[in-house]
């Protein structure tokens, strides 16, 4: 199967205090070049990120891959993958592009299937990974590079691509859904993920600094609003914000949270359910509502 391949290293790593994805070590290597070796056989491969400091091992790149940045910077993953086929136009052309996040570790786990998977389907226009529990990953998909050019420039001559939806970029196309081993597409969102994956990191005090900050910071919110009996589960809220921004857009995190607070304030002001019931109730909903919405491409009825 002749391929190029994207791999999208960039992002703010909001919920890792800032620490760059890339950077972070597993199994002998960076997240990076775990990525880098899930892409082998590639002709031609493009990393769409910022250069990462930290060591020889995070700044250089095998010689032959490409570095590009979607523009703006941390204008989100549908951006970073139009900015990894511009980069590819000087590279010999291929009819299919494979697409990896940086912080997925098993990807390779699932490519092999990927593969397989284009190989006795030859109508699809490509191949996108499902996890065990039934989620979607379009970041661990191979795409027609013939189909995927055409939707960035309907994308670019529309709405543009800052802040879109992965899931919106490919709507319109094709695709086969393909299953992959358990663990294939788990990610490095936050240090509990991290953890769970077996990812160390040197400023362990700097992210335990940051969780204080944030507790700290919902408490002084609570007490301004005179809601200091409330309980929040900051990592839940973090989680549901995490959720929007990867199923919507970005800017629909903090949009999200906001709208299931009032709407869990306004179940407690009725007495609908206890602050706990309320707000966990909420939670799950935006959740819900958001993978709804990534799913379908549309406004879920």
């Amino acid at each position: 199967m002749e391929f190029n391949a994207v791999i999208l290293a960039g992002g703010r790593a909001t919920r890792l205090g800032g620490v760059p994805k890339p950077s972070l070590k597993y199994d002998g290597g960076t997240l990076l070049s775990h990525a880098l070796q899930a892409a082998r056989g590639a002709s031609a491969v493009v990393v769409v990120g910022p250069d990462v400091p930290g060591g020889s091992e995070s700044t250089q790149l095998p010689v032959g891959v490409l570095r590009a940045r979607e523009e703006p910077v941390f204008a989100g993953p549908a951006a970073a993958i139009a900015a990894g086929l511009a980069a590819l136009k000087n590279s010999p052309s291929t009819p299919w592009t494979l697409v990896l996040a940086c912080d997925m570790p098993h990807a390779s786990r699932g490519v092999d299937l990927l593969w397989a998977a284009l190989a006795s389907s030859p109508n699809v226009e490509g191949v996108m990974a499902v996890s065990p529990d039934g989620r979607k990953q379009p970041l661990l998909g191979a795409y027609s590079t013939a189909a995927l050019e055409r939707e960035v420039a309907v994308a670019s001559d529309g709405s543009g691509l800052t802040n879109s939806s992965v899931f919106r970029l490919l709507a319109r196309l094709n695709l086969l859904d393909v299953d992959v081993p358990a663990g294939s597409t788990d990610d490095v969102d936050t240090w509990e993920d991290a953890a769970a994956l077996g990812i160390n990191y040197e400023l362990e005090a700097d992210v335990k600094s940051q969780e204080e900050t944030l507790e700290e910071w919902c408490r002084t919110l609570l007490q301004a609003f005179e809601l200091e009996g409330v309980e929040v589960d900051v990592n839940e809220v973090l989680a549901v914000a995490g959720v929007a921004a990867h199923s919507v857009v970005r800017p629909a995190a903090p949009l999200t949270t906001f709208i299931a607070g009032y709407a869990a304030g306004m179940a407690r002001g009725i007495g609908q359910a206890s602050d706990d019931a309320s707000m966990n109730a909420a939670l799950e909903l935006a959740r819900k509502v958001a993978k709804e919405y990534s799913e379908s491409g549309t406004d879920p009825e």
